[in-house]
């Protein structure tokens, strides 16, 4: 133990205390069993036989308690000593206080649950006059090293802060970019309390655009990214800077329709656009985490990748919405026999408006064998016509534009129904729809492209005619397809798509479901939701309901 550091058993709490003015104090909760084990020093590999299988209660004990007391009295390589990574975990506890600035940490460990350890950090973070306190809650987990049999903490720098993911670290000081106010397409401001989907958006959206929006920075600790300049996240204001008016294109009463919506299923997001502009409307997620699924899912979208399908059939002169297209119970493609629904009857003499509307697979996989429609035909429509998968995108977020890979082989006939290689996020669905509603291609915008000069993605869009057959079918689909369920009451000019993909492992598929009315267009993805009418689709019409 350090020189001037006292060691005493209080009350069953073991407390280590630094002298004088020092770094911390330490508190270590006395919660394991003891087997007799120990656990060597920073230096050492004890000696004898070297160790197998999981560390003991005692080791355990020992391990998290030295690596806990050297961090909490600032003894940063001391620490490191104990993990099994000691080069970036000495680089971690050397910035949490030479970078983030914190004082007076205080540890105190909560009862082990096998070889996982949680506890608590009380800390000040104080920085030139200014202090405030800091508390938060994490873990660590100790492990044997195979090669010595010693027992260590697993290193993460998540230890330090659960916040922080893999080169990310703590600083504290005057803020890399001001604080942002940001405003809805009406001036309205956008809290986050009122919008929590918006938070971390808000966060990414102050660390491009803050500088042009003007303001003030204030002294902050935040998180900051490896090679990044602007802070990840603020965690904790110590003064205020002023915050500059951020204007974006969304919509405060769609924001809170969409914020509403997402909460009836788990694991949810929504998007929505206005099609005669690109400009987003809301972005919403019901999640356990901070991924902004919305934006930046890779999944498979389903059957509502028919549209795309369609308009590619259509532009190939395959088929039209009125042209007949057999919708058989079970069609095969190089081996590989492709089947509907439970419970959609087969159609010998179904037109293709008809096979749209309720969703036939079969009959979309036996038009991929027709004349003209080749390996890349899907990919070419949906790059040229509706602008996905080239990677251009500049929404003013991190976004997904999809992928339709050129698949031969069995794909050629799952990319067209929506499983196979291809993949989409709520964003792009929602601007396919927006694209078959409008006939031209308007890349989504999340902020005016005024604010940054940036150039915005382009593509043919669609054919008059093309559009017309896909809404018409979109429409069909709403009023009395699979679509209708949840969309029929919602009148006016209304079109709509349902999918469901099934993924591997899984008992119970993706609910996709994208749909338009009037002048808003909105795609909705629930992970593990069933059928597309199930859980995306009263999403997508509560949103639509609103817009």
């Amino acid at each position: 133990m350090r020189k001037g550091v006292k060691v005493a058993l209080v009350g069953g709490v073991f407390v280590v205390m630094v002298g004088g003015a020092g770094y911390s104090a330490f508190s270590l909760v006395s919660g394991f069993s003891d087997d007799g084990g120990s656990a060597a020093g920073p230096s050492g590999e004890g000696g004898g036989e070297v160790r197998t299988g999981p560390p003991s209660d005692a080791e355990v004990r020992e391990t998290s308690r030295n690596f806990l007391a050297a961090w909490a009295e600032g003894d940063a390589r001391q620490a490191a000593g104990y993990t099994n990574d000691s080069a970036p975990a000495g680089a971690a506890l050397t910035g949490y206080r030479e970078d983030a600035h914190l004082t007076k940490v205080r540890i105190t460990p909560k009862r082990a649950s096998g070889a996982r350890v949680p506890f608590t950090v009380s800390a000040t973070v104080a920085y030139r006059g200014k202090s405030k306190p800091l508390s938060y809650e994490s873990e660590l987990t100790v492990v044997r090293r195979k090669t010595t049999g010693r027992a260590l903490v697993d290193w993460r720098v998540s230890v330090v802060h659960p916040s922080l993911e893999k080169g990310e670290s703590l600083a504290t000081g005057e803020a890399p970019t001001p604080p942002v106010q940001a405003v809805d397409r009406a001036g309205t401001v956008l809290r986050k309390k009122d919008h929590p989907s918006l938070g971390p958006l808000i966060d990414e959206l102050r660390r491009r655009y803050g500088d042009e929006a003007g303001g003030t920075p204030g002294v902050e600790l935040y998180v900051r990214r490896e090679g990044s300049e602007g802070a990840a996240r603020t965690l904790l204001t110590l003064s205020k800077g002023k915050p500059g008016t951020l204007r974006t294109t969304l919509s405060a009463g769609v924001q809170r329709a969409a914020e509403r919506a997402v909460l009836r299923y788990d694991e949810s997001s929504v998007v929505a656009l206005k099609p005669s502009t690109g400009e987003v409307l809301a972005v919403a997620n019901n999640r356990g985490d901070a991924f902004n699924a919305a934006f930046e899912a890779k999944v498979m979208p389903g059957s509502t990748m028919k549209i795309v399908t369609a308009a590619m059939f259509i532009d190939k002169g395959v088929t039209t919405a009125d042209g007949t297209a057999p919708c058989p119970p079970t069609a095969t493609w190089q081996s590989q026999t492709i089947g509907n629904l439970k419970g959609l009857a087969p159609n010998e003499s179904a037109t293709f408006a008809e096979d749209f509307a309720r969703s036939c697979n079969t009959a979309f996989v036996k038009l991929i064998d027709e004349d003209g429609v080749t390996d890349s035909s899907l990919t070419e429509e949906a790059q040229d016509k509706f602008g996905l998968g080239r990677g251009d995108w500049k929404v003013g977020l991190p976004s997904f534009e999809g992928s339709v890979p050129a698949s031969p082989g069995p794909d050629r006939a799952t990319n067209a129904i929506g499983q196979g290689q291809v993949q989409m996020s709520p964003l792009a669905l929602a601007s396919v729809t927006a694209t078959a509603k409008t006939g031209a291609f308007r890349q989504p915008v999340i902020v005016p492209r005024s604010l940054d000069g940036r150039e915005l993605a382009t593509a043919d869009g669609l054919k008059a005619s093309t559009a017309a057959q896909l809404r018409q079918m979109m429409h069909r689909t709403a009023v009395r397809g699979t679509g209708a369920r949840v969309m029929a009451s919602l009148g006016g000019d209304t079109g709509a798509k349902t999918g469901s993909a099934e993924v591997d492992g899984r008992r119970k598929s993706d609910s996709w479901f994208t749909g338009y009315r009037g002048d808003v267009a909105a795609a909705a993805m629930t992970q593990r939701g069933g059928h597309g009418g199930d859980a995306a689709g009263p999403i997508v019409a509560d949103v639509l309901r609103a817009g």
